[in-house]
């Protein structure tokens, strides 16, 4: 494996550097920096720049309207748009259900659907997990019965992230409980203002409305909007997943946060500890080693080799990572740290010159705490990590 980029991948990584430096909105751009509150109209904003360049669907090949880039062009896209301080693309339209209706939907929906969210108009919200059927999706029991030319659906989704926000909902429904549970689930497309869709707040530790309960009660469904064929859902659920996992692992991210530990560090006064020093140290070896793993796979795509299945390990190592920097920052700044202010969580609020009464308490202070308690969902979602260990293992070791 050759970690060197060409003289062609350089220059175009400063062509997508001057190009996301240039239309990135600087509020946007101070608020990731400074892990202040993003709105939706801050999310789509972004998108829909994005759209209008081609990009919000930047891992799309040309035939559906994306720029057709090899991995490692993605990968140095993805890399720019973090350290420029970009929100994270709302994955699930472009980078979840857009690749799985491209591979099994009919040419109707690729004209129906595609567009929408390419251009970052159209939001849309992931329905897989159930109350009991969180990392054993096999066991949803949300049921979509046909009739006629429609499906009616009836069930209950959790933990649906942003689902407030969302126009269309791509659903795993069991359409057969007569087989095994994997044979007989559905991919559905549903609208999110059809009657009997009921989204309910979930508030987490935090204090933010970050998830929510979706219900369907008698929700008709039109059959066109199943993907592919009636209980194979199974096989695209799996497809997706693949491509979800590898983006939590987000390394781009993480290196970004790393510079912002050092950043707190430096403010609060405790960089020049050695200790300190020694725990950003190691964080910092497991990102660049994490990094590595994220290119072995890209260089294997790229080369035309069978890629490394390794989706699994890098959801594990990432979520942890996510963990390790949210906690140094919380250690950086001390007790000043611990102190919850839900008004510091929106844009643009950053109160006096210290957080919440503590001597030495600085700016930087004041959403480290809600940053922390989030966190610890990374290593439960997306498939938990004890249950990811255990496919890895399978996979490696038989």
């Amino acid at each position: 494996m050759d970690l060197q980029f060409t003289p062609e991948q350089e220059a175009f990584r400063q062509e997508m550097r001057t190009w996301v430096r240039a239309n990135l909105p600087a509020d946007i751009s101070h608020k990731v920096h400074n892990a202040l509150r993003l709105s939706k109209d801050d999310m789509q904003r972004w998108a829909k720049i994005l759209g209008a360049k081609g990009l919000h669907g930047y891992g799309w090949p040309k035939e559906f309207g994306g720029p057709g880039w090899d991995a490692i062009q993605r990968h140095i896209f993805e890399e720019e748009c973090a350290m420029a301080g970009s929100p994270r693309i709302v994955p699930f339209g472009p980078v979840m259900v857009a690749p799985v209706i491209m591979a099994f939907g009919s040419p109707e929906q690729h004209e129906r659907f595609l567009p929408g969210i390419m251009s970052g108009e159209v939001w849309w919200s992931q329905g897989y997990s159930e109350p009991g059927s969180g990392s054993d999706l096999a066991s949803v029991k949300t049921r979509a019965e046909r009739q006629g030319n429609k499906y009616i659906v009836n069930g209950q989704k959790t933990w649906t992230t942003l689902g407030q926000y969302g126009d269309w909902i791509f659903c795993l429904v069991r359409t057969n409980s007569e087989v095994k549970p994997q044979a007989g689930i559905s991919f559905l497309l549903i609208d999110m203002t059809s009657p009997g869709v009921t989204v309910r707040p979930i508030i987490t530790m935090d204090g933010e409305h970050e998830v929510n309960e979706v219900f369907f009660d008698n929700v008709e469904v039109p059959a066109e909007n199943l993907v592919g064929q009636e209980n194979q859902g199974w096989t695209y659920a799996k497809y997706l997943l693949a491509h979800e996992r590898t983006n939590i692992a987000d390394v781009n991210r993480a290196k970004r946060e790393l510079e912002r530990v050092k950043r707190i560090a430096r403010a609060e006064g405790v960089y020049d500890d050695a200790r300190f020093r020694d725990q950003i140290a190691l964080l910092e070896v497991d990102v660049i080693a994490l990094e590595m793993m994220v290119l072995r796979v890209l260089s294997a795509e790229h080369g035309g080799k069978k890629a490394l299945d390794v989706a699994g390990l890098l959801k594990v190592r990432g979520s942890e990572i996510q963990q390790r920097y949210s906690e140094l920052m919380m250690l950086a700044a001390g007790p000043a740290s611990q102190v919850f202010l839900q008004e510091a969580m929106e844009a643009g609020w950053q109160g006096d010159q210290f957080a919440g009464g503590f001597p030495g308490g600085n700016i930087t202070s004041a959403p480290l705490a809600a940053t922390y308690l989030n966190y610890r969902k990374t290593t439960i979602y997306g498939g938990s990590n004890e249950v990811q260990r255990n496919i890895v293992a399978q996979t490696l070791l038989g």
